[in-house]
């Protein structure tokens, strides 16, 4: 479809009769993304502000399209790169976000971390260093202030702002980690997530990046785990995938729209979660 068709199609969305609306709505949407730019150009020179208002809707439809299959195909890979994965869930409300741009940023922690990092110290003393630079240095922190912004589930938004929650504060750490190439992962405690050095020489601590890096151990998450009146489970223990952190990302971000009141934006990222589960608990 040419640029004359198409901007024939908008010109209907003005029509009083509903039917040849969603008609036309309907044909716009088959095009795909590529109808995303039109659109926008459209929206700029049309000034009724109901045609505005649906030309709205359709490039967020498209965009949110474009959300589920690039998560779709993320899951479906045998890859499920985290960096990809937060990428993508950052595109939901930032649509024109750029990967690169992000693996740029990150590149540039490393850079800072790698600076002050030796090979030669023991994994505690390894893990100070990081501390050292992304909490003092680099003042990463926890947005205690506003807890529950919709910004601290995304990731570009944590790396231009350095507050983020738990969950985002962690997956930094943890990308830093894996470029540094040293064994840390992700745990998922309820109401918490943390991070977790583990080696094949059964070195185990745990680091709480919420709390600039706090260092603690086994025994600290079964007292916690116990003032949450709990039972013990090997998850609340044990390194978790990268499918799962972008599951309780997911969450968050549920939670973070809800106490916004933006309901409809709740309900679309349930359904990018329903995608990417198993079947398995959903809760917080």
């Amino acid at each position: 479809m040419d640029e004359k068709e198409l901007k024939a199609l908008v010109s209907l969305l003005d029509d009083d009769d509903q039917s040849i609306i969603s008609h036309v709505e309907g044909k716009i949407l088959s095009l795909g993304t590529s109808a995303i730019p039109f659109l926008e150009k459209e929206w700029e020179s049309n000034f009724n502000p109901g045609v505005q208002q649906r030309i709205e809707d359709l490039v967020h439809t498209l965009q949110y399209h474009l959300v589920k299959e690039r998560l779709a195909d993320w899951y479906s890979g045998k890859d499920l790169d985290l960096l990809t994965g937060l990428w993508i869930v950052a595109t939901y409300q930032y649509p024109d976000l750029e990967l690169e741009k992000l693996k740029q940023h990150l590149e540039q922690i490393y850079y800072d971390v790698w600076l002050e990092f030796r090979d030669d110290l023991v994994p505690i003393d390894q893990v100070k260093v990081i501390n050292g630079v992304l909490f003092s240095k680099l003042k990463f922190g926890a947005n205690t202030k506003n807890f529950h912004s919709p910004g601290n589930s995304l990731i570009n938004v944590v790396l231009e702002t350095k507050r983020g929650n738990p969950i985002t504060l962690c997956a930094i750490y943890l990308l830093v980690c894996q470029r540094l190439k040293i064994p840390v992962y992700g745990v998922n405690l309820p109401n918490l997530f943390v991070v977790t050095y583990k080696d094949p020489l059964h070195t185990q601590f745990y680091i709480n990046a919420f709390n600039r890096g706090l260092i603690f151990s086994k025994s600290d998450i079964e007292n916690y785990i116990h003032e949450l009146h709990l039972a013990p489970r090997d998850s609340f223990f044990e390194p978790c995938d990268n499918t799962e952190i972008i599951r309780r990302v997911l969450r968050n971000l549920v939670m973070s729209f809800e106490k916004m009141g933006e309901h409809a934006k709740a309900d679309e990222v349930k359904v990018l979660l329903v995608d990417i589960s198993d079947g398995g608990d959903l809760g917080v």
